[in-house]
């Protein structure tokens, strides 16, 4: 390699260090797949690598790609993501005041609706058994930000609002909060006159902190870095290992309301962005069985990462937030020699992370209570959560090559259903709620060093409609989510 593609490829890596990884969700918080000609494939790249990109799927499949670099950049739009409210809260029939928390009733959409993800990849082949390389991508992320109104506005008492723990205690004229807290409140509200007076003593919400204010919204970002090595067995197979190293941030706003349930109530929300690091290992294997067939599997372990302590008030575990393990199962199969058929088999597990698995379909009312709190309360190892289970997302691709400059993709995935509705309440935040993924893409062969490709894919709506009664009572809602993903990227051979 000479020594202008040596400076260039040192400063576009080091510029990619730079770049933000911006946000994204489709399975679940990962990307449905990784480098352009995989997601043209709807992700199918276990036993197919096209690219240096294939490192994130099977970095066994690095020892097949041979001398490469390629830069990529995905234009992300989740047009249409939110949240959807009925006003069919529980009431007092005597006073028609809501008898539970509720989310104020109507149809809320996210705004920020484009993101920049940028990707890189190279490889180098050392002799004719081993290579290096290094591939940097977006494992995923997600965002969230509703201006309109703050989504639980409805979950506290008014700002220093004189709240009685014991209905045998409150003065003439109380009725029940309408929060549906373990207190009971005045009405009209009997303001506290020294803000200062604690919760036990009487101010349900001394100065305003437990307030929900907009806007309301997380923002999740990852950044994976991986190293892979390859070794041949043979020419038919190789085994690969690439140590991964992970870096996120996180940024919650508008969650005050939750600050009363948590066991770290200045660590719940609107502490800025937060950074967290850590490390994991993928393994991988990939074999030609012949001429038409190969097949591959790969492992991703857990990525152990630092905890986020800004936030250790709202994730369970006091701000444990690794990111899941990944199994990749695939074949590719050949029936003519210009087309190609490809099929994954992928389950991310993220019943394994306790911030993303522990229900949040839970009675809480305990928490609210003066003292220590139980480790069920937010930022406990049994604190609220997502509800995620492990997800199976199976994929089909297809490429089919033209002639000597143009090929054409095209793929369709489909992702178990991984949340219940029931879960809903905290998912707002986080509406990942698509499964199916049709793509489409062309890759365009300029010579026989310089290779252009793009790929477009489409997740349609998906609407997730249920109930989270130890909440908020019989009040139904739904979240939803629509997506649209371009990639363009150049491939350098030499």
């Amino acid at each position: 390699m000479n020594v202008k593609l040596n400076w260039y490829l040192t400063v576009t890596l080091a510029s990619s260090l730079t770049l933000p990884i911006s946000a994204l969700a489709t399975n679940g918080y990962f990307s449905h797949g990784w480098g352009t000609k995989a997601k043209a494939m709807a992700g199918a790249a276990t036993a197919l690598p096209q690219d240096t990109l294939v490192s994130a799927t099977n970095p066994a499949g690095m020892a097949f790609i041979g001398n490469q670099l390629d830069l990529g950049v995905a234009l992300f739009n989740p047009s249409d993501r939110g949240y959807e409210a009925k006003s069919d809260f529980d009431r007092d029939p005597a006073t028609g005041f809501p008898t539970a928390p509720f989310v104020t009733p109507g149809r809320y959409t996210s705004d920020m609706d484009w993101f920049i993800v940028p990707s890189f990849g190279y490889n180098r082949v050392l002799n004719d058994r081993m290579t290096i390389g290094v591939s940097l991508f977006g494992n995923g992320g997600m965002n969230t930000r509703y201006k309109d109104r703050p989504v639980w506005e409805n979950f506290a008492a008014a700002p220093d609002q004189l709240a009685v723990p014991d209905p045998s205690m409150a003065p003439p004229g109380t009725i029940a909060s309408p929060t549906g807290l373990l207190f009971t409140a005045t009405d009209p509200p009997m303001p506290v006159t020294d803000p200062a007076v604690p919760p036990e003593l009487g101010n349900a919400n001394p100065g305003g902190v437990f307030t929900a204010r907009t806007p309301t919204g997380v923002n999740l970002e990852q950044l994976f870095i991986q190293i892979p090595f390859t070794y041949k067995v043979n020419d038919r197979h190789s085994i690969g290992i690439a140590p991964v190293f992970a870096v996120q941030s996180f940024e919650a706003e508008g969650l005050q309301p939750f600050r009363a349930v948590s066991l770290h109530p200045d660590k719940v929300s609107n502490n800025g962005r937060d950074w967290s690091y850590g490390f994991g290992v993928q393994l991988g294997w990939m074999g030609q069985i012949n001429d038409q067939l190969a097949l591959g599997a790969s492992y991703r372990s857990k990525t152990w990462m630092t905890e986020l302590d800004d936030y250790k008030g709202l994730f369970a575990e006091e701000g444990d937030f690794d990111i899941p393990p990944m199994l990749n199962l695939g074949l590719s199969y050949k029936p003519i020699s210009a087309l190609t058929l490809a099929f994954d088999y992928q389950r991310i597990f993220y019943g394994d992370v306790r911030a993303l698995s522990n229900s949040n379909n839970v009675n809480i009312n305990p928490c609210f209570a003066p003292g220590e709190k139980a480790n069920f309360c937010l930022g406990g190892d049994k604190g609220l959560g997502f509800g995620w289970r492990d997800m199976d997302v199976f994929k089909l691709g297809a490429s089919w090559d033209y002639d000597a400059h143009w090929s054409f993709r095209g793929g369709v995935s489909y992702a178990s259903e991984f949340n219940s509705g029931g879960e809903s309440l905290f998912n707002v935040m986080a509406p990942a709620t698509v499964r199916w993924h049709f793509t489409l893409g062309a890759s365009y062969r300029y010579n026989a060093n310089n290779e252009f490709n793009l790929s477009f894919a489409y997740m349609p709506e998906e609407e997730l409609r249920d109930r989270n009664p130890n909440i908020t009572g019989g009040q139904t809602g739904s979240i939803f989510m629509e997506q649209k993903e371009l990639e363009l990227s150049w491939s350098y051979r030499f």
